[in-house]
């Protein structure tokens, strides 16, 4: 996967903003005003921060090499993706999908229907 593809990814979820709060280089994807992902834009490889359940995390991080505890970010709640040849598509889809749902679970039953509703 490129850059276009994940942001375009990202970007087609339902109530998703794109911004550079920080710098011109990192890319951070909001469901509402919560962060789900983050890009910096330099990297090389690609790679991208996403938020995970703790357990998952630990399990993802054991399984694949490329899934590291999130770089400054809180360690059990995020994950860093390097974005790999051999990591699959489908999987890395996973886990950006995961990574929303889980912000989206952590709104009010208010915000999460009027996103859901759009």
């Amino acid at each position: 996967m490129n850059i276009e593809t994940l942001r375009q990814y990202c970007l087609d979820k339902p109530a998703v903003s794109e911004s550079f709060p920080f710098d011109r280089d990192t890319l951070v994807f909001k469901v509402g005003q919560k962060v789900f992902a983050l890009m910096n834009l330099e990297s090389d490889p690609l790679k991208i921060n996403l938020k995970c359940d703790p357990d998952k995390a630990i399990a993802l991080r054991a399984q694949y090499w490329q899934i590291t505890p999130g770089y400054h970010m809180n360690k059990k709640h995020w994950n860093t993706i390097s974005i790999e040849r051999h990591l699959a598509p489908g999987l890395i889809q996973d886990l950006i999908d995961h990574s929303y749902e889980s912000v989206l679970q952590s709104m009010s039953l208010k915000e999460r229907n009027a996103i859901r509703n759009k």
